[in-house]
């Protein structure tokens, strides 16, 4: 397998893309390489939690993400996210829907020569072993129900490369600045490999898994 990775992380409630794409020549490295005898046990997108990490480090895609009583009436709340061992490429880009975003900037990186914004997007030149990136932004997260309730939204989650998806961390913490909001319910359950912590508030999930997360956090107005 050629050692660049197509990672693919979506984040519905803000529209976030991770995305670098593979050179001619890796692609051709690729094809023509010998078969893999383990191909077959390549996940092809169905959702597999893991009950323990990978030997191997991966991509952690981490958000903290703040919602208090003006994301109860507007849904727009602050989001803090970071991206750390990431895949090793010359260019790649961390694209979000430009009327879901507002304020988008950069608050620290390592392990990459350069970031900077543009538009929508952030884009990174020459990522070293072990970067990391952290961005800070507003989203709108919290959309209202026809029964009154509030949903926040996630996915599909995934690392992917070209016919296979492969291991990922994805973690969240919402923290609840309101009264207004009571936690109902998170889609999927607590299970291996996806571990969930319910506190007055703070809601958080922590995964590993291969293929596709979508997640749903339900909350009740009050």
């Amino acid at each position: 397998m050629a050692q660049l990775m197509l990672l693919l992380a979506l984040l519905v409630s803000t529209n976030f893309v991770f995305a670098q794409e593979p050179s001619q020549q890796e692609l051709e490295d690729w094809f023509n390489a010998p078969a893999d005898p383990s191909a077959a046990d390549v996940n092809e997108g169905e959702l597999n939690f893991l009950s323990a990490p990978p030997a191997k480090q991966v991509h952690h895609h981490e958000n903290v993400l703040t919602i208090n009583d003006q994301t109860v009436r507007d849904g727009w709340a602050n989001l803090r996210q970071c991206h750390s061992d990431l895949d090793r490429v010359p260019a790649t880009q961390i694209v979000f829907r430009e009327d879901r975003i507002r304020d988008l900037r950069i608050l620290s990186y390592s392990g990459i020569e350069k970031a900077w914004v543009e538009g929508g997007s952030v884009q990174l030149k020459n990522v070293h072993k072990n970067a990391k990136i952290c961005v800070a932004l507003k989203s709108k997260v919290l959309y209202q129900q026809p029964d009154g309730n509030l949903h926040i939204p996630n996915g599909p989650f995934m690392r992917k490369f070209l016919d296979g998806y492969y291991p990922m961390h994805v973690s969240m913490k919402v923290v609840v600045k309101t009264n207004k909001l009571r936690f109902v319910d998170i889609t999927p359950n607590k299970q291996s490999g996806f571990k969930v912590s319910i506190a007055p508030h703070l809601v958080t999930f922590d995964a590993w898994f291969e293929g596709r997360l979508n997640t749903l956090i339900r909350f009740r107005a009050i």
